[in-house]
C-alpha cells in the first residue's frame, strides 16, 4: 500500500453510449442502448437516461425493451469506439508513462512516475485529465484516486458521473468494511454466495472471521488473498504493457445451427476474421481454438497446436475445419468461436502443415502425446 493516492483509475462514463449521443446530436438526452439486438442479443452499455428505467450492461436486450420501449437500439460500432479510445489513452500516456489499459474505456495509471507523490498533486493530475478527455473527445470520465488498485477502482465507481474521488490511505478499512464482499477482486457469484452461506455478506464480516476461517473455506491462496483485500491491502503494480496472450472471435446465433455445411461456413468465415484480427495485432500464433456451444447451453472446447507459429487464414481455417469434425452438433448449435493463442511475433511458413491435434477439452490426462510428424 503507498502512503499517498497516486494510482488513478479512469472509467468512461456509460461510453459506447455517451459516444453515440455525441456524434448524433439527436440522440443527446434521450435513453440510448447499444447491444447486439437479436432475440439473444445482450445490452453492451446503457445510457444514464436509459438506466433510469432499470436497464443496465449484460442484461438480455429483450428485457430491455420491455423496459424502455422507446430507448434507441443501436448495433456498437467498435471501430468507432476504439477510435476515442486511442485518443484517451494518449492523453494518459501524456500524463505517466506507466498507464495499464484494462479495456476501450477503463485503464490504471501510476501517477508516481509524474513526480506525484502527495494528495494535491494527484487531486490535480485527475482534474486535469477530466477536463482534457471532455476538450479532446466530448465525452466525461470518472476518476478515483487511492494507494492501492483495488481502491482506486473503487474510489472511480464511486465517482460515476463524472467526477473524482479521492480515498485517502489510511481510511481503506472504515471505508470496506459495510460494502458488499462482491466489490472486492476475485469475488464472482459462486464465491459470494458460499461466503454468504457462512454468514459473511460485507468486508467486515471477513475481517471478523479472520484469515484461518477464509483459508478454510476457500483454500490457502484465495482465502488469504480476500482477507488481504478486505483490510485494503492490496500491493499490485501498474503494469505499462498487457501481453496479449490470445486472439479470438466468436457469434451467437438468433436460430440455432442444424446444417453441418451451414456450420462449416460460420466456422470458416470466423476463422478468416479470427485471421485478421490477429494480423492487425502483429502476432501470429501456434494454437486454434474452436469454441462450440450446443442447444442446450453446454460448450465444447477443441484445440490443435502446430509445430510452429502462423497467421496463415488457410492454416487456421483448416485447421478449425479439423476440430469442428470431433465435435457433435446433433440437436443444434447456438455459438461458435474460433481463437489463437500461443502467440509470438513471427511465423514459420514452412511447418505449417505439421499439426499435431491436442484435445483441449475431455482428453483423458493419462494419454501418451500424439507422435511428432515422422516418427
Amino acid at each position: 500500500m503507498r502512503s499517498a493516492p497516486t494510482i488513478l483509475h479512469l472509467d468512461m462514463d456509460a461510453f459506447f453510449a455517451a459516444a453515440e449521443q455525441a456524434a448524433k446530436p439527436s440522440l443527446r438526452g434521450k435513453p440510448v442502448i447499444v447491444g447486439g439486438l437479436g432475440p439473444r442479443g445482450v445490452v453492451a452499455t446503457a445510457s444514464y437516461e436509459a438506466r433510469r428505467f432499470g436497464v443496465h450492461s449484460a442484461m438480455p436486450m429483450a428485457q430491455a425493451r420491455r423496459l424502455a420501449p422507446n430507448a434507441a437500439y443501436l448495433v456498437p460500432r467498435f471501430a468507432f469506439y476504439r477510435s476515442i479510445s486511442e485518443q484517451v489513452m494518449e492523453l494518459l500516456r501524456a500524463l505517466s508513462p506507466l498507464v495499464e489499459p484494462l479495456s476501450l474505456d477503463e485503464a490504471f495509471v501510476d501517477l508516481e512516475a509524474t513526480g506525484a507523490v502527495d494528495a494535491a498533486a494527484a487531486r490535480a493530475a485527475g482534474e486535469r485529465l477530466r477536463a482534457d478527455i471532455l476538450a479532446v473527445t466530448g465525452l466525461t470520465g470518472s476518476v478515483g484516486l487511492a494507494g492501492s488498485k483495488m481502491l482506486a477502482k473503487i474510489g472511480s465507481e464511486r465517482a460515476k458521473p463524472d467526477g473524482l474521488a479521492l480515498i485517502e490511505p489510511g481510511t481503506e478499512r472504515e471505508l470496506l468494511g459495510p460494502l458488499s464482499v462482491r466489490i472486492l477482486p476475485g469475488v464472482g457469484p459462486a464465491t459470494g454466495e458460499h461466503l454468504r452461506r457462512a454468514g459473511m455478506t460485507a468486508c467486515a464480516d471477513l475481517v471478523e472471521a479472520g484469515e484461518d476461517e477464509l483459508v478454510r473455506l476457500l483454500g490457502r491462496a484465495h482465502g488469504t488473498a480476500l482477507f488481504r483485500m478486505a483490510l485494503g491491502q492490496d500491493d499490485r503494480p501498474v503494469v505499462a504493457e498487457r501481453d496479449t496472450k490470445s486472439v479470438s472471435v466468436e457469434d451467437t446465433f438468433d436460430v440455432d445451427l442444424h446444417d453441418r455445411v451451414g456450420i462449416r461456413v460460420e466456422v470458416e468465415r470466423l476463422a478468416e476474421r479470427c485471421t485478421a484480427r490477429l494480423r492487425a495485432s502483429g502476432h501470429s500464433g501456434r494454437t486454434i481454438v474452436l469454441k462450440v456451444r450446443r442447444y442446450d447451453f453446454s460448450t465444447l472446447t477443441r484445440s490443435e497446436t502446430l509445430r510452429g507459429p502462423t497467421d496463415d487464414p488457410s492454416v487456421v481455417r483448416e485447421a478449425a475445419g479439423r476440430l469442428l469434425e470431433s465435435v457433435d452438433t446433433t440437436g443444434g448449435v447456438r455459438l461458435l468461436g474460433v481463437g489463437v493463442s500461443g502467440l509470438a511475433d513471427y511465423t514459420q511458413e514452412d511447418l505449417f502443415a505439421q499439426a499435431a491435434v491436442e484435445e483441449a477439452t475431455d482428453r483423458d490426462p493419462g494419454a501418451d502425446p500424439p507422435p511428432a510428424p515422422g516418427s
